[in-house]
């Protein structure tokens, strides 16, 4: 138990009933979830207003209600009543005093962005752990504490489970957390209730925006620059054409990277690099620091992940050649993932879900000049149509052959589907072929592989499952891949997909 005064230290309220003396046993926010003695926060979200069953919530036995406007309540019920201006804001403050403030042990590293965040979090991660220190995640594929990974629900998880994650970190003997920031989060106040050691941007586009999201780009944008009002130190990259809209009302001090040579630190001699099954890129650091980088990952935007992990690692003192040897051997599961299959071709998986981020992609892949670009992707059940003919059209320009076939259909037809699909390919003069089965398409590609293709299977990334009929099937493609090669498997090769630019 712990006395209700104590969580509401770092928090502006006003008490409407009862005393802040209470002892409280744990911190609710579900209604479903409440139990006796407990504090809950009543949370208004798009669909639901915790305001509105406050008194079911005190007769299940809630101790404190904390609210945002006055509730309805039975006069005889013994609870007290804290109004606060923001629910979300208060919770983040008393999440993190009721775990002790771990937030405050930690040196956090928060980065944001629309693309990056992922891939740069696994590289900072792999690169503080080979200088020694423990490092936790958190992310949009899962939460590592230790040896612990924890799939994610939500790229930036509530302000309750952050502090519950950083107080698991700091026992499990973490020193520092590397974390992906999204704009949700931070619009939803999620990452309050402690202050960043560095705040990383890493590019803005067009992203989130719609209901329930951002109501325009604008929106978006200022939710994205709040990071710089909660963090020591900001690191920029000043490549990006929004970059001083970001830091406009910043409260810390800023840094900035990128390819510009007026950038503190900054990427020069840019030279793409190719061997047998995989494609890279070397640069040369230059600034504050002056040391050769090379990676097994390629383009422009590898780059700037390891500049980004490179400009927030130099703050921790780690030395050159350990940031050189990390960045050779980190890989991010399902964001650009080479996996090796032959000496001949390259195949890679990447969680590429959009036309923006598979466009991206295939011109990156296209500056290596490969025989054949080969790219397989379905698209999900129950989305935007509109994603379906825009990601055909870019995979039938840019590929020199598409396969389509099936991604997490889940309600739908998966014929369905692959016919969207077909009308965005059907505007350009691109060579498709239709394989339903994901399986039987991966074998199809692997087994039809010539030498100098480079083969992208896009879509799943680090999914590991199939979502068909609100069912998850066990799949991940990695799996596939090495059933292709182990047992040698027949792809559902006819004479048709052939003539379509397989012979």
């Amino acid at each position: 138990m712990i006395e209700c005064g104590r969580l509401l230290k770092n928090v502006s309220y006003e008490i409407l009933r009862g005393g802040t003396e209470r002892q409280i046993s744990s911190i609710v926010y579900d209604s479903n979830a409440v139990e006796k003695d407990c504090m809950f926060i009543c949370i208004a979200g798009a669909n639901f207003d915790a305001h509105n069953v406050a008194a079911e919530v005190v007769e299940k036995g809630a101790a404190v209600l904390v609210v945002s406007r006055e509730v309805e309540i039975p006069d005889k019920a013994d609870v007290t009543v804290i109004l606060v201006e923001d629910t979300r804001y208060a919770r983040a403050f008393i999440s993190a005093a009721y775990f002790g403030n771990p937030g405050d042990q930690l040196k956090v590293i928060g980065i944001t962005g629309t693309k990056g965040k992922t891939t740069t979090t696994y590289l900072v991660k792999s690169i503080l752990e080979h200088a020694g220190h423990k490092v936790g995640l958190i992310g949009t594929i899962e939460i590592i504490i230790g040896d612990e990974h924890i799939p994610a629900e939500h790229t930036t998880p509530e302000s309750y489970d952050i502090q519950k994650y950083f107080r698991q970190m700091l026992d499990a003997g973490c020193d520092m957390v590397v974390m992906e920031v999204s704009s949700q989060g931070l619009m939803q106040h999620r990452s309050q209730g402690f202050l960043f050691e560095l705040g990383i941007f890493t590019n803005i586009e067009p992203d989130h925006i719609g209901p329930n999201e951002h109501k325009d780009f604008d929106d978006y944008l200022h939710c994205k620059s709040l990071l710089f009002q909660q963090c020591k130190k900001g690191i920029v990259n000043c490549d990006d054409a929004h970059y001083r809209d970001i830091i406009k009302n910043c409260t810390c001090e800023v840094e900035t990277y990128g390819f510009s040579r007026e950038a503190d630190l900054y990427a020069d001699d840019t030279r793409l690099l190719q061997g047998k099954g995989y494609l890279g890129v070397s640069f040369q650091v230059r600034g504050m620091l002056d040391f050769p980088v090379e990676i097994h990952t390629p383009g422009r935007f590898s780059v700037y992940n390891a500049l980004t992990a490179i400009a927030i690692c130099r703050h921790f003192g780690v030395p050159v050649d350990l940031m050189q040897d990390a960045l050779l051997t980190a890989k991010v599961k399902g964001r650009i993932e080479l996996i090796k299959v032959s000496d001949d071709f390259t195949l890679m998986i990447d969680y590429a879900h959009n036309a923006m981020s598979l466009e991206s992609l295939l011109t990156t892949l296209k500056e290596y000049h490969p025989k054949r670009l080969v790219c397989l992707f379905g698209c999900g059940g129950k989305r935007s149509k509109e994603r379906r003919y825009k990601m055909g059209e870019v995979s039938g320009r840019l590929a020199d052959l598409t396969v389509i076939t099936s991604d997490n259909p889940r309600t739908e037809k998966p014929e369905n589907i692959i016919a969207d699909i077909k009308s965005g390919i059907e505007k350009t003069d691109g060579k498709y072929v239709e394989i339903i089965d994901r399986r039987e398409a991966i074998a199809f590609v692997i087994r039809y592989g010539r030498p100098g293709d480079v083969i992208v299977l896009a879509g799943k990334g680090h999914e590991d499952y199939q979502e068909i009929d609100g069912k998850k099937y066990p799949m991940d493609e990695r799996d596939i891949i090495q059933d292709v090669l182990a047992m040698r498997q027949q792809p559902p090769a006819d004479g048709e997909m052939l003539a379509a630019g397989l012979d």
